[in-house]
């Protein structure tokens, strides 16, 4: 028995003074409803409605079910009332997990104008280079560097896509030389990103089709803003997403080794624990977010 229903038909039959009318409002037969309110006072173990040919009252109990059924029904209307108003707000708290380099680089630089637009959001931004459970940490959205998302029970929104290349500082190349066509690479000192999927081995894109080339890089590291650093530094080449190599290569500190060359493009996604997930401050974040991957 859906007891809120049965509350529900209930308050109308005594609002209605009619089992009929109130069954005509409801969308029912009467006689349907006569038989949910048998059971509802079976349920109970009392009459709650003496009915006659020519009229129908309440009992002591029936007024008593009527006055806090009336209560009950009206407190969740609000409830549901504030929930759907506040559904379209952007406020509360909004977490966001993201990883370290991802967070430094493109995130943290449009939290300035997205506090400025939303004053009354809290904000906490989680950085982990580990994949986090989202239910446990309790974030609102994740954003997650992935060729592609596993099937889960978490929402994937795509919201851009990210590019890999090679690069090295010019002083690094002037020194070692500059390869001229992929397997050249197995002859220079690689620092490699500890967290790909090719740390040991490139799968490269360019003019002649897809070559591979096996590595063992002297020079693992976790962070891609300290291999950003260190090939800035003249340490090696490695490879850098467009999000990390933009500034450097920009200023010429970087530059770009096999131009025609490049690994896959894993997609960047927007991973919330459900569609319910996805509300005002999630969107609103997600907008300033994906405005800065097109820019």
């Amino acid at each position: 028995m859906d007891k809120l229903s049965v509350m529900r038909a209930f308050r109308r039959i005594v609002e209605r003074g009619s089992f009929a009318r109130a069954a005509e409002d409801l969308g029912v037969s009467p006689a349907l409803l006569s038989r949910e309110i048998k059971l509802l006072e079976e349920s109970l173990g009392t009459t709650l409605l003496t009915r006659t040919t020519r009229a129908m009252s309440l009992t002591d109990a029936g007024r008593l079910y009527y006055d806090e059924a009336s209560g009950i029904l009206d407190a969740v209307t609000g409830v549901e009332t504030r929930i759907r108003d506040g559904a379209g707000t952007v406020g509360g708290h909004l977490k966001v997990n993201a990883s370290s380099s991802f967070g430094q680089a493109v995130i943290a630089p449009i939290l300035p104008g997205f506090l400025d637009a939303y004053p009354d959001l809290r904000v906490t931004l989680s950085m982990d280079d580990r994949v986090v459970d989202m239910i446990e940490g309790g974030f609102d959205v994740s954003i997650r560097i992935r060729a592609a998302m596993p099937d889960s029970a978490l929402l994937a929104r795509k919201i851009g896509t990210m590019r890999q290349r090679i690069f090295a500082a010019p002083g690094y190349l002037e020194r070692a030389g500059t390869p001229q066509e992929p397997q050249d690479i197995a002859n220079h000192r690689v620092l490699g990103f500890l967290l790909a999927d090719h740390l040991t081995s490139w799968v490269l894109h360019g003019p002649a089709g897809t070559t591979t080339v096996a590595l063992d890089p002297p020079v693992r590291l976790g962070n891609s803003l300290v291999l950003r650093d260190l090939l800035v530094a003249g340490q090696g080449l490695g490879t850098l997403p467009d999000f990390v190599s933009h500034e450097p290569e920009a200023r010429g500190e970087l530059v770009r080794v096999l131009p025609d060359w490049e690994l896959p493009a894993p997609e960047i996604f927007a991973v919330t624990a459900s569609r319910l997930g996805m509300d005002a401050k999630v969107t609103a974040f997600l907008d300033h977010l994906g405005h800065a991957l097109r820019s």
